[in-house]
């Protein structure tokens, strides 16, 4: 059976850093309350002429180089966002727009947090249904356009950036695949947790709710997706989990169980950045060398409507 693998990743970030210092001259907080209490220590923040399909398309194309591939070769664009806010053209059109595409398939993915793990898994199945070949899978989010700057407890945890994989077909990957089987799922009734909600839209969550759901709930869940990928938590090379808040990523990565990997981290510089943070922290990972080609590697998102989706893809 024909598999699919993740080949090449890319990320995007815009230039402006907001630091913790910043957001105390803006609202009652502090350094050390931020610090102590979610991890983050800077974010970055987009300005008004740098749109999420831009990000995205920033973030998409480095992956596509990276590929080697032409933007004309995808026949499938995918991106998770929660961000957008004219309904037509969706962000996934607009990216194939500005990539000079020729004729893709294009859907937008709105799972929030979850999104680039959901719209991943939703490139693999295309790929083994023979729907696509090739996919450019995208999680991109501009948070400062939805955060309320005068809530200390939800702005200090928002920035914006995108990341972008590149998944194509593989033959060879039914017994051992480049990317392995979902486990999602959601949890309905506590699904006002995490809200964009209004006119304008604006970020607000019950954090000890959630912060004591993903420190509980997750860990087993996360267990059973390396059980259902054939692989122990302790031969995992790294763990890329949402990066919402460094106070639940330590925890839970501790209670998977896996010893010998690389931990990402990218939320004390990046902050929440929702649907872009696994692909971006991953990415940066490999950037940097510290994760090697063809290396068992968790990705597990949560969040928005306390949903989550999570597998164990190989490096590429």
């Amino acid at each position: 059976m024909t598999g699919s693998r993740v080949v090449a990743l890319g990320h995007y970030q815009p230039a402006k850093v907001l630091t913790n210092d910043d957001l105390a001259a803006m609202v009652d907080t502090s350094d050390e309350w931020i610090t102590s209490r979610v991890g983050i220590k800077t974010r970055h923040v987009g300005g008004p002429d740098e749109p999420v399909d831009e990000m995205a398309a920033h973030a998409g194309g480095k992956a596509l180089a990276a590929a080697g591939l032409r933007p004309a070769e995808v026949d499938l664009v995918l991106v998770a966002t929660s961000t957008a806010i004219d309904r037509s053209p969706s962000m996934s059109a607009r990216v194939a727009a500005r990539l000079g595409m020729g004729s893709p398939a294009v859907m937008d993915i709105n799972v929030v947090c979850s999104g680039f793990t959901h719209a991943l898994a939703a490139a693999d199945h295309a790929v083994r249904a023979g729907a696509a070949e090739r996919v450019l899978v995208i999680g991109a989010d501009k948070m400062a356009d939805i955060a309320d700057w005068t809530d200390r407890s939800t702005c200090v945890l928002l920035g914006d950036g995108a990341g972008a994989a590149v998944v194509v077909a593989d033959p060879d990957g039914g017994d051992r695949p480049g990317i392995g089987p979902v486990l999602w799922g959601s949890v309905p009734e506590m699904g006002n947790a995490v809200r964009i909600e209004g006119t304008p839209p604006r970020f607000a969550q019950e954090g000890q709710s959630v912060y004591r759901w993903a420190t509980t709930q997750l860990p087993p869940i996360a267990r059973k997706v390396c059980e259902k990928a054939g692989v122990a938590p302790e031969d995992l090379a790294a763990v890329v989990l949402h990066q919402a808040n460094l106070r639940i990523i330590e925890p839970v990565a501790r209670k998977i169980g896996a010893v010998n990997a690389v931990i990402a981290r990218d939320v004390v510089d990046s902050g929440n950045t929702s649907a872009a943070s696994i692909p971006m922290a991953l990415s940066k990972l490999v950037e940097r060398g510290e994760v090697h080609s063809g290396a068992p590697v968790l990705l597990f998102g949560f969040g928005g409507n306390l949903s989550y989706a999570g597998q164990v893809i190989r490096c590429p």
